[in-house]
């Protein structure tokens, strides 16, 4: 499954109403299908809503076409939340695209100066195809949406988590002013098997000295240490990430993000890649032939007891519901361990984005379809079908029906001091051949296997850092 970009945002407490969304639904249908559904009615207000039968009227056209991405939340929300929106407003009609690899479809449209009227866009194949839209200012200003009250008579803009608006992946050019809306929320960390930590009186380790003097319990328990997805070492940032803020704090993040070369110098640079380092060269610290496994057969293997963490995030559960593992199996989450003596446990958050093109044929009807999203009937149908959480005040409770108690639990452990930290690297300058998130990650798979020293990594990624600045100045970007 693609993994997801995160918001550039370090904060704890800010999420502790919200349930954690991820990857994972019961739909994983990969058939990229355009679907057009039928007409329907509601009430709404401002230039995001429209009065029962008066869609025409209100809107113009009334057929908006949408793009979403098809991954481990499938396409059953879409569907059903474009039937729900079309009988609040009869006389719509909503036209739905959607596959894993929907940026190849769109892109040629975007192009073209015809993009859909509305798109999500995740998965780490996709997703720089909004840094493009960003970059070009090619996406419409949503603020008015936000501002615009609910049903309750309230701005919609107070329904959303703290901080998230305000964020620069929400609103990324400073001026206050919203481009990107939030969507699922999800929370990554270390998960291990509960029901072996309670049986044997293992305690989950809050620092990460205590970490990998568990190797020893792993030993006597015939399993490794870790693992990971190892042909996919970008999930390694779901532990880097938290680990950096740990280490550094907001400082060394604003660098890490923000393509500062001295990072590579650093000791916070040290600290955390040597958390890698330790793992690849400890004996029994590493499960054995982790590097070339995919994420289901690593993940596989840990279920499987041969391993005892292993990083991944809140759709982990969904995801792998019918893999064979271990007897008495219970899904745990750890988070992600202090660097420090405080015992801070912290784990690494995450927001989708939904995105309405500049120019979009329909743009009103595209808003109006947006703001429904946020409807107390919206966020269940997402929580039912797709098993994911949006980013939105008293989700988690909302939807508790709908997410397993491990996914709910997750949530309020957020909620009762797991500190949450997100970030995602500013967009590079517009047609430089680096793709950060490749650059930083892809390299780790070589310090794993021991063929990469961290000396010659650090050396690389000072290199490229500097290359991007210079391309960000030259662009007056910086």
């Amino acid at each position: 499954m693609s993994k997801k970009k995160w918001i550039t945002l370090a904060m704890a407490a800010v999420f502790l109403t919200l349930p954690l969304a991820g990857c994972g639904s019961n739909n994983t249908s990969n058939n990229a299908a355009p679907s057009a559904t039928a007409a329907a009615e509601a009430s709404a207000e401002g230039s995001a809503s429209a009065s029962p039968g008066a869609a025409a009227e209100t809107f113009g056209n009334p057929e908006l076409n949408i793009a979403v991405f098809q991954g481990g939340y499938g396409r059953d929300y879409w569907d059903s939340v474009a039937a729900e929106f079309m009988k609040e407003y009869p006389g719509t009609k909503i036209n739905i695209t959607a596959s894993p690899k929907i940026a190849e479809l769109v892109r040629p449209k975007i192009v073209a100066g015809n993009p859909p009227d509305f798109m999500y866009i995740s998965g780490s194949d996709n997703t720089p195809i909004l840094d493009g839209l960003v970059k070009d200012k090619a996406l419409l200003d949503l603020t008015d949406v936000f501002d615009s009250n609910t049903e309750a008579g309230t701005p919609l803009k107070l329904q959303i988590l703290p901080g998230v608006l305000t964020s620069s992946s929400i609103a990324p050019y400073g001026d206050g002013k919203i481009y990107l809306a939030p969507y699922n929320f999800g929370v990554m960390g270390l998960w291990y098997n509960k029901n072996l930590f309670d049986s044997k009186g293992i305690a989950t380790p809050k620092t990460w000295d205590e970490l990998f003097a568990d190797n020893a319990v792993a030993k006597e328990n015939d399993r490794a240490l870790f693992t990971y997805q190892g042909l996919y070492p970008g999930y390694l940032e779901e532990m880097i990430v938290p680990a950096i803020a740990s280490a550094g704090g907001q400082e060394a993040l604003d660098q890490f993000f923000n393509y500062d070369p001295e990072f590579w110098k650093s000791e916070t640079y040290t600290k955390v890649w040597g958390l890698l380092e330790k793992i690849a060269t400890e004996d029994n610290a590493l499960m054995k032939g982790t590097v070339a496994l995919n994420h289901t057969q690593s993940q596989t293997s840990f279920l499987q007891g041969k391993s005892m963490f292993i990083p991944n995030g809140t759709w982990f559960e969904d995801e792998m519901k019918d893999a064979p593992r271990e007897d008495g199996f219970q899904f745990g989450f750890l988070g992600v361990p202090s660097l420090g003596a405080d015992g801070k446990v912290m784990a690494l958050t995450q927001v989708e984005q939904m995105v309405i093109p500049a120019k979009a044929k329909n743009p009103e009807l595209a808003k109006a379809f947006l703001k429904y999203l946020y409807s107390e009937k919206s966020i269940k149908l997402n929580a039912e079908k797709a098993k994911g959480v949006m980013a939105v005040n008293g989700a988690p409770d909302l939807v508790k029906e709908y997410i397993s108690e491990t996914t709910y639990n997750i949530y309020k452990a957020v909620d009762s001091g797991m500190v949450a930290v997100s970030g995602s690297f500013k967009p590079v300058a517009k047609g430089s051949k680096f793709n950060a998130s490749d650059e930083v990650y892809k390299p780790i798979s070589s310090i794993m296997s021991k063929q990469l020293t961290l000396d010659e990594y650090s050396a690389k990624l000072y290199k490229v850092y500097t290359q991007i600045q210079k391309e960000l100045q030259e662009q007056g970007q910086q």
